[in-house]
């Protein structure tokens, strides 16, 4: 039992996110507690980011931070490509359902790579340390490129750019970068807490698993209570599903060119959508965070497919020998 749940975490999770959604939606009762339980969610999201991002770059050492060619590469496609789309938004201002769907790709194209990424690029048999490097430079980018990017995007009547990127920044900064920090501070200073994190091998990956459970929730909410059309939100998931097959065969392509294709399909492809959601919901038009919302389930299904794939290849080569 306890192996087919490892073997199947992701989908298992995404059908407990929606199953959870319509068993909280069907009690009434619960309506004069349900705010004290979003604030309580908001509150977690955050965390669960801030705590996969410290166990991850716990495994960075400093000496492989070096980039390799297809890193420099991934972050260029993601630079031109999110601001082209800024660019695209703030030269010729869209409404309604266009709007949403730039802004939802945007997140997307500029989100930093998922925390449990080296997880499933080391199942996959990729190099987890080249993953962990790029999630780190994703990370540096996306907390530079937001708050440069959203207010632009996004202009609020009462705030001037410079307060919008200020207001941003402080939120998306630390949550990105300070992870880093205080893994290197534990690797230097305190090294039996950063020993202790080190054995936590797994962790990362189900903490993942419950955050994805929690956006998938989320997301299945923003679908069933959203106001826009039925084709509208089609469209938002359809926008989701082509950004994602963008990226996982671009990262593969040209990861292929430098021989680590596993680890930057998964760099590119697979992103970290619990912080995807929050910008996108926070940030911008509410609705445009079904894309990145859809985009939980496309990247799933492909991950989760992956290791099947893998799984049966191995199986075939057990009974082989």
């Amino acid at each position: 039992m306890l192996k087919f749940i490892r073997n199947w975490a992701l989908p298992l999770a995404m059908v407990t996110g929606t199953i959870a959604y319509f068993i909280f939606a069907a009690f009434p009762a619960l309506d004069p507690a349900k705010p004290v339980i979003n604030s309580c969610i908001a509150w977690l999201i955050p965390f669960l980011i801030f705590a996969q991002l410290l166990l991850t770059f716990c495994k960075v050492r400093p000496q492989e931070l070096l980039p390799s060619a297809w890193h420099i590469w991934l972050i260029l496609f993601q630079l031109i490509a999110a601001t082209s789309i800024a660019a695209v938004l703030v030269i010729f201002p869209q409404n309604g359902t266009c709007k949403e769907l730039l802004e939802g790709a945007m997140v997307c194209l500029i989100c930093p790579t998922a925390t449990a990424a080296a997880v499933i690029t080391a199942k996959l048999g990729g190099s987890a340390s080249s993953l962990t490097t790029y999630t780190l430079l994703s990370n540096v980018c996306a907390a530079i490129m937001v708050p440069l990017l959203f207010p632009l995007v996004e202009p609020h009547a009462n705030i001037t750019f410079f307060d919008a990127f200020l207001k941003i920044l402080t939120k998306v900064l630390p949550l990105l970068i300070f992870p880093f920090l205080l893994a290197m501070l534990f690797r230097y200073c305190l090294p039996k807490i950063h020993r202790f994190l080190l054995g936590l091998t797994d962790l990362a990956f189900y903490l993942w698993c419950v955050a994805l459970v929690i956006v998938t929730a989320q997301t299945v909410k923003s679908l069933v209570t959203s106001d826009a059309p039925w084709g509208a939100e089609v469209a938002l998931a359809a926008t989701g599903l082509v950004v994602c097959v963008i990226q996982f065969a671009l990262g593969k392509s040209v990861g292929s060119r430098f021989s680590d294709r596993i680890s930057a399909g998964q760099a590119l492809g697979q992103k970290n959508t619990v912080l995807a959601i929050w910008m996108a919901y926070t940030y911008l038009d509410p609705i445009s965070s079904v894309v990145p919302g859809s985009y939980v389930l496309w990247q799933n299904f492909f991950n989760s497919w992956q290791l099947w794939k893998k799984r049966k290849r191995e199986e075939r080569a057990a009974s082989a020998v």
